[in-house]
């Protein structure tokens, strides 16, 4: 997909992607997340995304949210271990009020102490919510285990303790040390020239101070094989596998992007899918991920199931890992596998919210965006060893991690 890239003085940059649509996409991608807090601070980052909504300089909450939604436009906001993400899909002519609305509340947010408090009750009711949820909560303990006294293993949400105690100083000290304007990407998609988008673009962008970026990040270290068992008052077991895994960076990750959607990616034909739920039927819910981050990745596999069937679809599982770390993929077979992955790559470029805002997180990542025929090619370029060797680094048991949510007896 053709693309513009802009950069102002102060570092921050534009990502202009045409497009014929009358329904225009755009996002404000900054690279701090999660893992950039410290201990006492954990829940800050979003903590952060909730108050931008509340007030600012010149708006109040309704003005704030009325701003788009008053035109049909859709507003929203996520933070993740590494980012935190504004993104808003709106009809073509409101471009301008929508990079004035992303500055306004990014950089011009107020943190008044009264939104503060009504706003940590909202997050320590989602924390609440969060918990009664196993199958959500145990991705996170299992990070916390995998990453153990590292930042990256921290719930996003924080726990009640330290949102409790977060002040509008701590607010103040994390955007200062972390909103860094060379890793700060303003994007755009929609039926704009470049010409029009660079000009509305620098109207409310070129003054933000330079703020140049310091990487404090510490790669996490290499955790111990942990096997665990938590009692929980719950009616079903619920099951996490994984490991540690390649970053962003390494010449692996597209072959484990591929390894993990064989096993059990998206949709219903994975391997694990059909030996487990279809074939056995002890397993309602089965899914795989790979979560590659900047420094670090990881692998992990959830099932749930009833307690008397733990042992045995995890005794399944490794017998699937063991039967492909013995038994290579052929060509054919790998094949196979790829064109199921491209197709369901070049099916999700359909979603333009998601495509803008992962191409602005590749100008982050790597300074450039690949092409949908570079993607495609470097997914054709792996091969049955390097499918191999991924597999015999990953899908070893010795080196599997395994936490269990367990029902109270």
């Amino acid at each position: 997909m053709e693309y513009n890239v802009h950069t102002l003085p102060n570092g921050i940059r534009l990502l202009h992607v045409p497009s014929a649509s009358a329904i225009s996409h755009a996002c404000i991608i900054i690279n701090s997340g999660s893992r950039d807090e410290t201990e006492s601070q954990a829940g800050l980052a979003h903590f952060i995304e909730h108050l931008i909504f509340k007030r600012t300089e010149k708006r109040n909450t309704n003005q704030i949210l009325n701003r788009l939604e008053s035109v049909g436009a859709d507003l929203n906001a996520y933070t993740t271990k590494e980012y935190t993400c504004i993104h808003a899909s709106f009809l073509h002519p409101y471009l301008d009020r929508t990079l004035e609305l992303f500055n306004d509340i990014v950089f011009h947010s107020t943190f008044p102490e009264e939104e503060m408090e009504k706003e940590k009750g909202v997050i320590l009711d989602e924390i609440a919510s969060y918990l009664d949820q196993p199958e959500e909560a145990i991705y996170d303990d299992f990070e916390d285990m995998v990453f153990a006294d590292h930042s990256l293993g921290r719930n996003i949400l924080g726990t009640t303790e330290s949102v409790n105690q977060l002040s509008q100083q701590d607010i103040k000290d994390f955007i200062a040390a972390n909103y860094h304007t060379d890793k700060i990407v303003v994007a755009v998609l929609g039926n704009y020239s470049l010409p029009k988008a660079v000009k509305i673009f620098t109207k409310y962008y070129e003054e933000i101070p330079q703020n140049l970026h310091q990487d404090n990040r510490k790669a996490p270290a290499k955790s111990p094989v942990i096997t665990r068992i938590d009692q929980k008052p719950i009616m079903q077991a619920h099951t996490m596998i994984g490991s540690t895994a390649y970053s962003l960076h390494h010449p692996f990750k597209t072959g484990l992007l591929l390894l993990n959607n064989l096993l059990c990616g998206t949709g219903m034909s994975s391997i694990l899918n059909l030996q487990i739920r279809e074939k056995h039927g002890i397993a309602y819910s089965i899914e795989s991920g790979y979560s590659p981050l900047s420094d670090t990745g990881i692998f992990t596999l959830y099932f749930g199931t009833d307690k008397e069937k733990v042992n045995r679809a995890q005794s399944l599982i490794y017998k699937e890992f063991k039967k492909i770390r013995e038994n290579p993929l052929t060509e054919v077979q790998l094949q196979k596998a790829k064109n199921k992955f491209i197709g369901q790559i070049a099916l999700g470029e359909e979603n333009r919210i998601g495509l803008i805002v992962s191409m602005a997180k590749s100008l982050i990542d790597y300074n450039k965006i690949d092409s949908l025929e570079t993607v495609f090619q470097k997914i054709q370029a792996v091969n049955t060893q390097d499918m191999a060797q991924i597999a015999d680094e990953i899908l070893d048991e010795k080196n599997l991690s395994v936490l269990t949510f367990y029902p109270l007896a």
